[in-house]
């Protein structure tokens, strides 16, 4: 079972800041989840919300600021104040980061675009990944069925995942589409599946988000291809120490 540390470490760092992604690959993280978004002079920004509020001392969406005016917001001492003085990321500066670290795992790329559909985002993710020699892997997700369908024109070789929460006509969906090669379920729809259903899917199901220890036990009982959890360094402690009773 993967795991990927989902926004980084984010239990214990500031969700989507490179302090999280650093500190994500520091502890050995297999994978890497992050979201993001377009400002306004259409830079890709790193962040999960549409609007700035939650996770930085600003207020209103991403894309009302240009990059320059985002990077004067502080992302860190919303969560505590010893993390004063993080900023918020673009993609290209978080893929600097994981490549100067020598990361080795997978990285997933969320495109936010099931609330506000930014123009060409997907043309601007895809252009950059392929611009980059990276030591990592990546996939493409996202909770917007048409922004896969793009990525898929862009680059009919990439890893594409369908995000939902319990929708079975969305588990239909990536089931019965060949180039969705896996597909993102919320854990409360993982916890109603027997081990052998699970079992059953040709598809990689990575599960979010997963946070207590027994439900991390869970996932490794039903036998799925990765998790997002916010505490990497506890799923890789269980499935360190109790992995093995599921194989």
């Amino acid at each position: 079972m993967k795991i990927f540390a989902h926004r980084g470490y984010r239990g214990k760092y500031p969700e989507n800041t490179c302090l999280a992604f650093q500190k994500a690959v520091e502890i050995g993280a297999d994978g890497i989840e992050l979201d993001v978004h377009l400002s306004k002079d259409q830079q890709l920004v790193v962040m999960h919300d549409e609007r700035i509020d939650r996770t930085t001392d600003g207020t209103g969406y991403i894309q009302e600021y240009s990059l320059r005016e985002l990077k004067r917001f502080d992302a860190g001492s919303w969560f505590d104040s010893s993390f004063a003085g993080e900023r918020i990321p673009t993609l290209e500066e978080v893929l600097d980061l994981l490549e100067e670290m020598n990361f080795q795992g997978k990285l997933n790329i969320e495109i936010k675009t099931d609330e506000i559909q930014y123009p060409r985002i997907e043309e601007k993710v895809v252009q950059l990944m392929q611009s980059k020699e990276l030591s990592f892997s990546y996939l493409y997700s996202s909770f917007h069925f048409p922004s896969l369908e793009r990525v898929r024109e862009l680059d009919a070789e990439a890893e594409i995942a369908y995000v939902f929460y319990e929708e079975e006509k969305k588990l239909k969906r990536s089931l019965e589409e060949n180039w969705v090669t896996a597909f993102h379920p919320k854990l409360t729809w993982a916890k109603t599946q027997d081990t052998q259903s699970v079992k059953q899917f040709q598809k990689k199901m990575r599960i979010w988000t997963v946070n207590e220890a027994e439900e991390i036990r869970l996932m490794l009982e039903l036998g799925v291809e990765g998790i997002f959890t916010d505490f990497p360094e506890l799923a890789m402690q269980i499935r360190s120490r109790e992995g093995r009773r599921f194989n």
